[in-house]
Formats: C-alpha cells, sequence, structure tokens
C-alpha cells in the first residue's frame, strides 16, 4: 500500500507540470510567426509552389509554356515539398539544467522544456513527424504525441550531467540536442558521431543562466552542484575567473567545431533573453536542407 501510494503521489508530481508545460510551449510556439506554409520549399509533391526562372538544367517538358508566354523568360513551376521529414529530440534532465541564479530567472532546464517543446508543435503542425531520443516515443504526428513528450520531458534525472542518447536516431533524419552542455563532452562527441554515421543533421542549443557566462563571484564562495554531490569551497573567487573563463570559451568553441564537422549546427542561449529567439533559429536551422 505504501508502495503504491509513493507511485501516486509521484505520478500526480509529474502530471502537474504537464499544463503549464504545454501551456508554455503553445504559447511560444504562437509567437513565432510562419505564415501559412511554415516550413514550406521546393521539392517532391503535387501542389503548385511558385514560378521560377527556368534554368539550363531543367528539361523542355519542365516549362510552364503559358506562364512563360507573358514575358521574355521561360518559367517553371515548383511544387512543394510534401515528404514528411522525422526529426528527434533530446533535452537535458539532469540535475544542473535546474539552476537559477536569481528567482527572477526561470531554471535553464524550464527553457529547455518549453523551446524544444514548441519546436516539436510547429514542426507537427507543419506535418513533420517528431519523437525523442532514448526513449519509446519514435516519431510521430498529431497532438497525442506531443502530449506524450510533455510527459517525458516533466520527468528529471537524478545525475548532475544527463548523457546524450543516440537511440532512437532515424538513419537521414534530423535531432535536436538541448543541453548546458557542461558536463563531459565525451558523450556528446560520440552522439553526435554516430549520428553523422546515420546521416542524420540537427542542431545544438546550449541553455545557459548569466552568472555562467559572467562568473561575477569574488572572495569566499561555496560552489555546490544542483544534487549536493560536488562541493568547492574557495577563499578567493575571483582568482577562479580567468580560467573559468577560458575553459567556458573552449567549451564553446569544442562545440562549435563538433557540429561544423559533423554538419550540424550550434547556438547558445541566455536564460534572461526571449526564448522566441532561439526558438526560430532552431526552427529555420532544421528548416535548411540537408
Amino acid at each position: 500500500m505504501t508502495d503504491a501510494l509513493s507511485l501516486r503521489a509521484a505520478a500526480e508530481q509529474q502530471a502537474s507540470a504537464l499544463p503549464p508545460l504545454l501551456a508554455a510551449a503553445e504559447h511560444l510556439a504562437s509567437t513565432v510567426i510562419l505564415g501559412d506554409h511554415g516550413r514550406r520549399r521546393a521539392g517532391t509533391g503535387d501542389t503548385f509552389w511558385q514560378y521560377r526562372p527556368a534554368q539550363t538544367t531543367d528539361h523542355a517538358r519542365s516549362i510552364d509554356w503559358r506562364r512563360s508566354a507573358r514575358s521574355d523568360a521561360s518559367f517553371v513551376q515548383d511544387k512543394e515539398w510534401q515528404i514528411a521529414q522525422s526529426v528527434v529530440l533530446w533535452v537535458d534532465r539532469g540535475a544542473s539544467m535546474r539552476f537559477a541564479s536569481t528567482d527572477k530567472l526561470p531554471q535553464k532546464a524550464a527553457v529547455a522544456r518549453t523551446v524544444a517543446l514548441a519546436c516539436a508543435i510547429l514542426l507537427i503542425r507543419g506535418g513533420e513527424r517528431v519523437g525523442m531520443t532514448g526513449s519509446d516515443l519514435p516519431p510521430r504526428r498529431g497532438t497525442a504525441q506531443i502530449a506524450q513528450m510533455a510527459a517525458l520531458l516533466a520527468q528529471d534525472d537524478a545525475a548532475d550531467y544527463a548523457l546524450p542518447q543516440a537511440r532512437g536516431l532515424v538513419p537521414h533524419s534530423r535531432a535536436v540536442f538541448v543541453s548546458d552542455f557542461l558536463g563531459d563532452i565525451a558523450p556528446v562527441e560520440e552522439a553526435l558521431t554516430r549520428a553523422a554515421d546515420r546521416g542524420v543533421r540537427g542542431a545544438l542549443v546550449q541553455i545557459l543562466d548569466p552568472q555562467e557566462e559572467a562568473f561575477p563571484f569574488d572572495g569566499r564562495t561555496v560552489f555546490e552542484s544542483m544534487s549536493g554531490t560536488l562541493r568547492h569551497e574557495t577563499l578567493k573567487a575571483g582568482d577562479l575567473r580567468t580560467r573559468y573563463l577560458d575553459r567556458m570559451a573552449q567549451r564553446k568553441d569544442r562545440l562549435t567545431a563538433l557540429a561544423r564537422t559533423t554538419g550540424w549546427q550550434f547556438s547558445t542561449h541566455h536564460t534572461d533573453t526571449p526564448a522566441t529567439q532561439s526558438l526560430l533559429w532552431l526552427y529555420q536551422s532544421l528548416a535548411q536542407p540537408a
């Protein structure tokens, strides 16, 4: 009976986070104006998209002679791309993501989950299939998929730094990894290498609190991990600033190089800036041709 009550309490606690998360993601998605055909682009399909000037590589049978007769140039009809794409998401749910330097700023986890779920909403509205890595949620369409993603995203990991999951990546699909990327870089390198081997391209979104960029500490300071397993006390925190900032810059350079090598893209978002900026960047990154 005690186990059952504990399980129910845990389930209710997780479920209570879903409405706010879904509401926040829906609101964020609504702030991005994409037009009626958000991810429209030329490709395989039957629906007319636009006219474009004919090129030397176009066959004569592709030319729209009726449209071309109204000008001195030849024009071809572009059809709208209609093949659904699979996009898989990995969102860091480690304890480090629950950091916020002040009560006025959201936790990194809240921003990461909202941006990822809002992106999923936009993708599904655009006809794409969306799922999550490292779970039993393969890419699918529909509002029910969004609800299941929200349920998974509401769960926390006890470890300080969660490990990125490459399991569940669909060959030649797209992927999104959202994290502070402050833990061991080796698992990130391994996951992106495995993704590249499968022809998967995507985007890395680093979520950081402003304090993690500026390191505004001086004098006696106690640094402690969110889980409480790591602790460091110093009397001269200011002496650590240069080394810390150098290591942060090195980490960003490494992530940038890793993304470039594997055909991914990298961006950093700070929790004191509008999440709309990162959502739009992320959505446009996924829309770029493979």
